[in-house]
C-alpha cells in the first residue's frame, strides 16, 4: 500500500468531479452550528459547550445514532435555519469537487416537533438554489418517510408535499430499518410513483436480504441505499447486476455503526468485482467522521483500491443518479479526463 501522505490516489480524490446520492441533510449538522443555532433559537440543549456536542457524537449503533440525530434536529426551527445547514454541507461538497447532490431530507421529523413542511424545504430549496448558482452544484431533492412510523403518516406527509412536487425528485425510506420492512409502505411508494417521483429505499444495512427483495419486487425502487447484505445472497446479487441497480454504499457510516467492524471490510470492492455499479457517499457526516472524499479516500487505502476502481466509483455516482442522460455523459466524459490528467 502506498504512503498515504504521497499517495497519488488522494490527488486523484481531489480532483475527481462526483455526484453524492446518499446525504441526509439534517445529518450534516456540525456541532458548532448545532450550538449556535441553539444560541440563536433560545433552544436549551444539554451541552454546555461545542466539545460537549461532538462528545455526544461517539455512539456505537443504529439507535443510539438515531437518538442523538433527532435531538440535534430539535435546533431547527425557523427557514434560515434550514438554509444555514444546507448551505454548509454545500461548501463542504464544493470543496470536495462534488458537482452533483441528491440530499435526502425527513419532514416527519420536522412536522412532528411543529416545525411546518413549508418552513423546512424552503430554506433546504433556497439554499439548493443558491449553491447552484454560487458552485454549479446540481441537485435533487428527496423527500424521506421515517420507517418507524406508520404508513398513514407517510401518505400525510406525501399530501403535505403536494404543492412542492415540481421541486421534489423523488421519496425514500430511511430511520430504523429492523423490524419495518419496505413492503410496509407499499402503497405509499406506489401512490408517489402515480405522482412521477423516483423512488429509493434504505435496504440491507441493518436489515436482512429480504428487504432488499421487497425493495425490488414490493416497492419497485429506483436506486437502493446502502445494500451491504444483499452480498449474503448470490441470486440477489445476479437481479442488482442484470438491473443495473446502483448501490449507494456509505464506508464511514458502516464502520461507526458497526455494520462493519473495519474499514476493510467494506464492500465496496467487492461490489465492484460483483459487477455491481457501487457508489461513495457520506450518509450523515457529522455524525460519522467524514464527508463524501473522506469515504473515498479511506476506502482507497484500505481496500487498496486502483485509480481505475476509484473512477469508476465516481463515474457511477453519475450514472445512477436522476440526472438526464446527456448530462450524465458528460459528467462521466470530465470523470475520465481527470482520471486521464
Amino acid at each position: 500500500m502506498a504512503d498515504t501522505a504521497t499517495d497519488p490516489r488522494d490527488a486523484l480524490i481531489a480532483r475527481l468531479p462526483k455526484a453524492e446520492l446518499h446525504l441526509h441533510i439534517e445529518g450534516s449538522l456540525e456541532p458548532e452550528l448545532m450550538f449556535a443555532l441553539a444560541k440563536r433559537n433560545g433552544i436549551a440543549i444539554p451541552f454546555a459547550s461545542v466539545e460537549e456536542v461532538r462528545a455526544a457524537y461517539d455512539f456505537s449503533n443504529l439507535q443510539d445514532f438515531l437518538d442523538i440525530y433527532y435531538q440535534g434536529m430539535g435546533v431547527l426551527r425557523e427557514e434560515q435555519d434550514f438554509f444555514d445547514l444546507t448551505m454548509a454541507y454545500l461548501e463542504r461538497a464544493h470543496a470536495d469537487t462534488v458537482r452533483h447532490v441528491e440530499i435526502f431530507f425527513d419532514p416527519q421529523g420536522h412536522t412532528e416537533r411543529g416545525v411546518s413542511f413549508d418552513t423546512a424545504i424552503g430554506g433546504i430549496l433556497r439554499a439548493l438554489d443558491a449553491g447552484e448558482a454560487r458552485f454549479g452544484i446540481t441537485y435533487r431533492l428527496i423527500m424521506c418517510f421515517l420507517r418507524h412510523l406508520d404508513e398513514e403518516s407517510a401518505f400525510a406527509t406525501l399530501a403535505q408535499a403536494e404543492p412542492w412536487l415540481d421541486r421534489i425528485a423523488g421519496v425514500g425510506l430511511d430511520s430504523s430499518e429492523v423490524g419495518h420492512p419496505p413492503a410496509k409502505f407499499a402503497r405509499v411508494f406506489a401512490a408517489a410513483r402515480e405522482r412521477g417521483l423516483k423512488l429509493v429505499a434504505h435496504a440491507g444495512e441493518e436489515g436482512p436480504p429480504e428487504y432488499v427483495w421487497e425493495a425490488l419486487d414490493v416497492i419497485g425502487i429506483d436506486r437502493i441505499d446502502h445494500g451491504n447484505r444483499a452480498l449474503e445472497d448470490s441470486a440477489l446479487v445476479e437481479r442488482i447486476v442484470a438491473d443495473g441497480q446502483t448501490l449507494t454504499v456509505c464506508p464511514l457510516s458502516n464502520l461507526k455503526l458497526c455494520v462493519i467492524e473495519r474499514i476493510e471490510d467494506s464492500p465496496v470492492k467487492r461490489m465492484l468485482d460483483l459487477g455491481i455499479a457501487a457508489t461513495v457517499n457520506s450518509d450523515d457526516p457529522s455524525y460519522f467522521g467524514g464527508y463524501v472524499n473522506d469515504n473515498y479516500r479511506a476506502i482507497a487505502h484500505a481496500l487498496d483500491l486502483s485509480a481505475a476502481d476509484i473512477a469508476r466509483l465516481a463515474a457511477n455516482s453519475f450514472a445512477g443518479s436522476f440526472l438526464p442522460e446527456e448530462e450524465k455523459q458528460a459528467h462521466i466524459a470530465a470523470v475520465e479526463a481527470a482520471l486521464s490528467s
